[in-house]
């Protein structure tokens, strides 16, 4: 029962993470689409109108304890003891994504990259360590390609959800970079495109695409077939950052999306170079 209401969760969020699960042996992808459900509950749990956030965060903190003590008292929560036990996942990488949710609690703001960065680490690549476990590497070299590669993805959701997040009252896009290139706060939260706008896009663009490269040379070649799913999300989301370059970095006309068919053509792409 705990494992159907934890894919009803994923399946709900048409995420592309949840896409590139069913390249994984079952046991990785129950505990996989556990671990992602808790991220998507966490942030529903936080964004829901009739929640006082903080206190949701609270509760899932209380919760999480009780799960690493042997006591979950949710559906989620059983199925996330089940890929604890499995993978022995780190407790300390659950509360280090609250970490970062309470941390987009107190900010909408981000005044240098180095600050945006630490939320990053937060909210993504916590969440890449404990799919680092779940796939049985424990290594600091692939720490640190978990680390880079959902810094890399948090970038792109980040150029990708400007529109949105700015509806939000929230511009991720760090102040000092803003100022740097001469884009006003209030031109983001209204829409406006703009060279300076295009510019500063480039720019946390490219710094995307340092962490993407740092990331793809980290594994060896013997070691790829067991990151399948990190790769084919690898593939879907540098797709996503390539959609917002050839536009001009217009995110605000259209959402930026990649069709089914190519999300599978990419898949099978990475599955067959990670063989």
């Amino acid at each position: 029962m705990g494992n159907d209401y934890v894919h009803q969760v994923a399946r709900q969020s048409g995420s592309n993470f949840y896409f590139s699960f069913f390249s994984l042996p079952k046991p990785q992808r129950e505990a996989m689409t556990a671990v992602y459900a808790f991220c998507r509950e966490v942030d529903d749990a936080v964004d829901h109108p009739q929640n006082d956030p903080h206190l949701a965060v609270s509760r899932w903190r209380d919760e999480i304890n009780q799960t690493y003590d042997g006591k979950p008292t949710l559906q989620l929560t059983r199925s996330l003891q089940t890929a604890i036990e499995g993978f022995q996942l780190s407790k300390d990488y659950f509360d280090g994504i609250l970490d970062g949710v309470a941390m987009d609690l107190r900010m909408n703001r981000y005044p240098t990259f180095d600050a945006l960065a630490d939320y990053c680490y937060h909210v993504a690549g916590e969440v890449g360590l404990l799919c680092m476990e779940i796939f049985g590497y424990r290594s600091e070299r692939l720490k640190s390609y978990a680390v880079k590669l959902g810094t890399a993805f948090q970038l792109t959701n980040i150029l990708r959800d400007i529109k949105t997040d700015a509806a939000r009252g929230r511009i991720y896009l760090p102040q000092e970079d803003l100022a740097r290139f001469g884009v006003e706060e209030k031109e983001v939260l209204e829409g406006k495109m703009t060279p300076n706008f295009q510019r500063v896009m480039a720019f946390e663009a490219r710094q995307a695409r340092g962490y993407y490269h740092e990331a793809s040379v980290l594994p060896t070649p013997a070691e790829r077939p067991a990151l399948r799913a990190a790769e084919i999300m690898r593939a879907v989301y540098e797709n996503i950052l390539d959609r917002i370059e050839r536009r001009g970095y217009d995110v605000f006309s259209k959402p930026v999306r990649v069709p089914t068919p190519v999300k599978i053509a990419l898949a099978l792409k990475a599955w067959w170079e990670c063989r």
